[in-house]
């Protein structure tokens, strides 16, 4: 891939920067001449990982710790960025929750309340808060969606559903904010080998056996799972100037998965 695409003079936010996709983005970007701010909730081993090697050659990399749930340390980071960057021009969101498998007979309402009220109203809380700071030179928003929303697959109720409420949030978001120049998308995954999804699969007895395994190569178009590298081509792109008349929109990184 060509990494000479443009982004604005600033910093792009990458929240859950120190899992597989969100570090794979963040190199991505780096590599793009962009300069990035990693969240994390509790892993810090793994932001300051991350930070160090994009540091290698000068100060590109900042990491940060993050609650989304926490609208007044939203604000606080949103603060200091701006401190240090002068403009936020890009907010990705790739934070992965470690969520059970269950079928939605199995579900109790306490799990049920507790995933919404992390991943739709936390969703929610980043982008209220830092609309204002992209508005004043415009920028872009994208989420890190999930492929069951093309396609159900059973037991990934907890994922999809607050995506599925998020993915409406983000069309709002392109069809009332295009006037201020920003952007609003979304990368809809299919199976992607990293991450909780590799620590999942090694579990025992796991949701993710060999008989699922074997059920979802049948499912797929490409016969094998997504990189995290392949991921991260498709967010710069789409975070970048070159897709400036792209909005509103989910793409799939899914193999085929939804065809």
């Amino acid at each position: 891939m060509n990494y000479s695409l443009n982004f604005p003079k600033g910093v792009a936010l990458i929240v859950g920067g120190s899992g597989g996709i969100g570090s794979a983005i963040a190199s991505r970007l780096v590599l793009s001449g962009c300069k990035v701010a990693l969240t994390y909730f509790k892993n810090e081993s793994g932001a300051k990982k991350v930070c160090s090697l994009l540091n290698k050659e000068k100060e590109v990399c900042s990491f940060h710790q993050l609650d989304i749930r926490d609208r007044k340390s939203i604000e606080k980071l949103l603060q200091l960025l701006t401190n240090k960057y002068s403009t936020i021009h890009t907010v990705i969101n790739s934070a992965g929750f470690d969520i059970p498998q269950k079928m939605i007979s199995e579900l109790d309402f306490e799990t049920w309340k507790k995933v919404i009220d992390s991943d739709l109203h936390g969703f929610f809380n980043l982008v209220s808060i830092s609309l204002p700071y992209l508005r004043k030179k415009g920028g872009s928003y994208l989420f890190i969606s999930s492929a069951g929303l093309f396609k159900y697959p059973p037991g990934d109720i907890l994922s999809v559903a607050p995506k599925a409420g998020i993915e409406s949030l983000i069309k709002g978001l392109a069809k009332e904010e295009g006037l201020n120049n920003i952007r609003a998308n979304s990368i809809a995954l299919g199976i992607i080998d990293t991450g909780i999804f590799q620590r999942l699969k090694e579990e025992k007895n796991s949701f993710f056996d060999d008989d699922w395994e074997k059920a979802v190569m049948n499912s797929l178009a490409l016969k094998r799972f997504g990189k995290p590298q392949e991921v991260a081509d498709l967010a710069v792109f789409l975070t970048s100037i070159e897709a400036g008349y792209i909005t509103g929109q989910l793409i799939a990184v899914d193999g085929g998965y939804s065809v």
